[in-house]
């Protein structure tokens, strides 16, 4: 709140918010009050969310090798539970290395699979320490996670200027103090699509699911 780009911050477009069901697949532009302690992240997930977002025309990230893939970014608890999915368990075996190498037993905060970066990330949106009332499913008491599914340009970063520096001494001349500013935004892009004929956020997409609790 105390940012100057701060009232920018938007939620999900209608079509860019999906939530997750591992019985039915996605639903989009649902709430969260269908989620059971079931709908947790499968490999089924992932897979379904590439082709959601390659069939709506989100741009994935290119490297300088020419090799495209989309960033997924999820809590630990949210990555715990992927782990558990045998699905998973058995794309990241048998496409990795064999060995100790293998990303499994290196314990990495980054996996790749099938052209998806799957990154742990502690500040991703979640329901841990929010009131029982307050958090998922029909009764509210399913916890959950906003995993960001991003491609290419799903943030845009304002570089306003070369950063001020200046130094000042105190004390007769025994202390010295030195301030620095910078001049900055970020944004997330919103663009007219032809694939749903309404603005959409550009190279995001919110993808909700759970993470444990009662039903």
């Amino acid at each position: 709140p105390n940012l100057e780009y701060a009232a920018d911050v938007a939620a999900p477009s209608a079509n860019r918010h999906l939530v997750w069901d591992a019985t039915g697949g996605f639903g989009t532009n649902a709430d969260e009050s269908g989620l059971t302690t079931a709908d947790t992240p499968s490999w089924e997930m992932f897979v379904e969310a590439k082709a959601y977002a390659k069939d709506n025309y989100i741009r994935p990230i290119r490297t300088k090798d020419g090799i495209d893939y989309y960033h997924a970014f999820v809590t630990p608890q949210g990555m715990a539970k992927l782990k558990q999915d045998t699905s998973y368990l058995a794309a990241v075996k048998d496409a990795g290395i064999r060995g100790p190498q293998n990303q499994l037993f290196k314990g990495t905060d980054t996996v790749m699979v099938d052209g998806i970066a799957i990154s742990e990330y502690r500040h991703v949106f979640n329901t841990a320490g929010m009131a029982a009332g307050a958090k998922w499913g029909a009764s509210n008491n399913v916890e959950g996670c906003r995993m960001l599914f991003c491609g290419a340009q799903a943030a845009a970063f304002a570089d306003i200027g070369n950063a001020s520096w200046d130094e000042e001494m105190f004390d007769y001349e025994n202390q010295i103090g030195i301030s620095t500013g910078k001049i900055f935004g970020l944004l997330k892009p919103k663009f007219h699509t032809d694939v749903t004929n309404s603005v959409e956020d550009f190279g995001v997409m919110a993808i909700d699911f759970a993470t444990g609790g009662a039903d």
